[in-house]
């Protein structure tokens, strides 16, 4: 099971995923609606943008905290090799 814990910018992060389940919620009511797939599709392309901008915030957090505790507590190799996973799955 993953550590819990918290960071710098947690409350940053859950605001902004709120701010992100609300836009896609209003979305979904747009392709409800029948909106027109242009402007449907322009608020997608914001959604991804906003997650991508959530994801680099908590990857700052993890390279200030995750990495640095693990480095300091001599767990360095696991560490880099579970950032290493990590980063190469969120810039796919």
């Amino acid at each position: 099971m993953a550590n819990t814990h918290t960071h710098t910018h947690t409350k940053g992060v859950i605001n902004r995923l709120a701010r992100v389940e609300g836009h896609v919620r209003s979305i979904k009511e747009m392709v409800i609606s029948g909106r027109d797939c242009s402007e449907i599709l322009i608020q997608l392309a914001a959604v991804e943008s906003a997650l991508r901008r959530t994801g680099k915030l908590i990857l700052e957090d993890h390279l200030e905290h995750c990495i640095t505790d693990a480095i300091n507590d001599g767990d360095q190799k696991e560490a880099l090799a579970n950032f290493k996973d990590a980063l190469t799955k969120f810039i796919r």
